[in-house]
């Protein structure tokens, strides 16, 4: 790992506590009807998840090129270049390294789906893009998802399921790996026990509560996971900002998910 990974990492890493908590705003064609939602007002769901002090956003590079000035040093901006629907009706990498480096971007993270008659494309998307950002010491943060094609081809959280794609991410040489929490303790620990580089989990699936994924991340934390980055569970539960904070306290200070939910104004 060259200089220039190093420090881009570290920015990711920023917190004493040697976590990080980022917001995800990155979920383009997956998100469905943009009327309605969390993200049906894409510029006010960035405000109210930077007013929580995220360590770093996650976004796709058009919405960062409108919307991203005005936060420019306030937190790690990472660009998403994977662009999917689970049953494959599009599929398209849509940002290399060289536009992560345009945009100032301290890395580039590629979200694909596992299993199914697609997998090696997509696979190939990460080793492509893990070779291409060597020339610009840019870290990759892979954000991997198992299918399951039984039911017309939906993300499934599974302790096997997540092995895989933890395996398949850092066998492709990423810096970082964001995947789902299976919900089972043990076997999560295992996983990330035997894996070189950060594991990260992902927000989702979503909870019923905000107090549900509080204690899901609390749980991925005292697993091994050295963070979470969360997207439907941040801006989907109401007031967004609060969430954030509540994230925040889980995450950076070890606080217990009820104390963070009253620490943070619930």
């Amino acid at each position: 790992m060259g200089l220039g990974t190093k420090i881009r990492l570290a920015r990711l890493f920023s917190n004493p506590s040697g976590h990080l908590f980022g917001g995800a705003v990155d979920h383009f064609v997956g998100y469905g009807n943009v009327r309605e939602g969390g993200l049906a007002d894409l510029p006010g769901a960035l405000k109210r998840v930077m007013a929580g002090g995220p360590d770093y956003i996650s976004i796709q590079p058009g919405a960062a090129r409108h919307l991203w000035s005005d936060y420019a040093g306030k937190a790690a901006l990472v660009i998403q270049g994977g662009c999917f629907t689970a049953d494959d009706r599009i599929r398209q990498l849509i940002a290399t390294p060289e536009d992560a480096v345009r945009y100032g971007a301290d890395a580039l993270a590629v979200a694909i789906p596992v299993r199914g008659a697609t997998e090696g494309e997509y696979i190939r998307w990460l080793t492509d893009t893990v070779n291409a950002a060597a020339r610009f010491e840019m870290p990759v943060v892979a954000h991997v998802y198992p299918r399951d094609f039984s039911d017309g081809g939906k993300i499934v959280f599974t302790p096997d399921e997540i092995a895989y794609a933890v395996r398949i991410g850092f066998e492709a040489g990423v810096d970082v790996i964001k995947v789902g929490y299976t919900g089972d303790f043990e076997s999560f620990r295992e996983t990330v026990a035997t894996c070189p580089i950060p594991v990260v989990i992902a927000g989702g699936p979503k909870t019923d509560t905000l107090l549900g994924a509080l204690i899901q991340t609390s749980e991925a934390l005292r697993a091994g996971a050295k963070g979470a980055v969360v997207g439907r569970n941040l801006w989907g539960h109401g007031d967004t900002t609060m969430a954030a904070r509540a994230f925040k306290l889980v995450i950076h200070k070890g606080m217990a998910p009820e104390d963070a939910l009253a620490a943070a104004g619930a």
